[in-house]
C-alpha cells in the first residue's frame, strides 16, 4: 500500500478541449478526492482573437490569443478543480490544411520523441494510474490532436509505468444527435457535400466497442462552466448555445475505449478506477 493518491493524467491539445471532452470526468474525480493532471499541449494560439477574430485576419495577434488563452485555461481548471495544470506551450498548428500546419515551433512539427520525453518526465514525477487522451485520429482529424495521441503513446513506452489507457470517443448515434441539434439552431446551415457527411458518419465508435460509460451528469454544471471559461472561443464551442440545462440533459456521459489494463476489471465498466479501488 502507498500514501500516493489516485492520479488521473488527461492529455489535451489546446485550451479548451480539457472541458469538452473530459471536463465531466476531472470534476467527479477531484470530487472524490482523486489528484487530477491536465497536460495541455499547445498554447491555443490559433484561436479567435478578441471579438472573433480570426487567425490570419487584420488584428489577430498570436501571442495576445495565446496569453488570453492561457488565462481561460486556468479559470476552467479553477472550476473543475483540477489539482495540478502542466502546458508545454508548443505554437498550435491550427485546423488541418491551415499554413501554421508547417510552422517551425508547431506542435504538428515538433518530433514525437521531443514532445514525448518531455511528457514521460511529467509521467514519472505524478505516476498517473489513468492516463486519458485521443484515439490515433485525433476523434476528428485535428493535427494538434493526433500529434498529442502520438506523445502520450510513445511517453508511455518511454516510462516502466502501467496504468490503464483510454481513449476518449463518444457513440455514433450521440454524433447524429449532435447533427440535428446543430441544424436546429442553425436553421440556415446547409447539408453537408456527400463525402463530408461519410467523414462525420466514421467519427465515434458504434455503442457495443465502448467499453467505458462515465456517468457525470452531477458534475455537468461544472463542465459547462468550465466551457464557458473560454469566453474568446464562445462563438465556436457549440454546446454552449444549448443553455446549462440542456447541455446537462445531453452531456452527462462521457465515454472512452480501454486500450491498456492490467486490473483485469471487466468491461463495459462505468469508472475509469474500476480495479484500482
Amino acid at each position: 500500500m502507498t500514501d500516493r493518491p489516485l492520479t488521473l493524467m488527461a492529455v489535451h491539445a489546446h485550451p479548451d478541449d480539457e472541458a469538452t471532452g473530459t471536463g465531466g470526468i476531472l470534476a467527479r474525480y477531484a470530487a472524490e478526492g482523486i489528484r487530477t493532471v491536465l497536460v495541455t499541449c499547445t498554447d491555443g494560439r490559433c484561436g479567435d482573437g478578441p471579438g472573433g477574430v480570426k487567425p490570419g485576419d487584420p488584428g489577430h495577434d498570436p501571442a495576445a490569443v495565446a496569453l488570453m488563452r492561457g488565462q481561460e485555461l486556468k479559470a476552467s481548471c479553477d472550476v473543475l478543480k483540477v489539482s495540478d495544470l502542466e502546458t508545454l506551450d508548443y505554437a498550435d498548428s491550427g485546423m488541418a490544411g491551415w499554413p501554421s500546419n508547417d510552422t517551425p515551433g508547431s506542435f504538428w512539427q515538433t518530433p514525437v520523441e521531443e514532445g514525448a520525453a518531455r511528457l514521460a518526465e511529467l509521467m514519472r514525477h505524478y505516476r498517473p494510474d489513468v492516463v486519458v487522451t485521443y484515439d490515433e485520429n485525433g476523434f476528428y482529424g485535428h493535427p494538434d490532436h493526433i500529434q498529442a495521441h502520438r506523445i502520450t503513446m510513445a511517453a508511455l513506452e518511454m516510462t516502466a509505468l502501467t496504468p490503464k489507457v483510454y481513449w476518449t470517443t463518444m457513440p455514433r448515434s450521440m454524433m447524429q444527435r449532435f447533427g440535428e441539434i446543430m441544424r436546429e439552431f442553425h436553421e440556415d446551415m446547409p447539408e453537408p457535400d456527400p463525402a463530408e457527411a461519410a467523414a462525420m458518419a466514421e467519427i465515434g465508435l458504434p455503442h457495443d466497442e465502448i467499453t467505458t460509460w462515465v456517468d457525470t451528469t452531477a458534475f455537468s454544471g461544472q463542465k459547462f462552466d468550465a466551457l464557458a471559461a473560454h469566453a474568446s472561443q464562445g462563438e465556436n464551442i457549440f454546446f454552449l448555445k444549448m443553455g446549462k440545462e440542456r447541455f446537462g440533459e445531453l452531456m452527462g456521459m462521457e465515454t472512452f475505449v480501454r486500450v491498456q489494463d492490467t486490473t483485469g476489471a471487466a468491461v463495459p465498466e462505468n469508472d475509469l478506477f474500476a480495479g484500482l479501488r
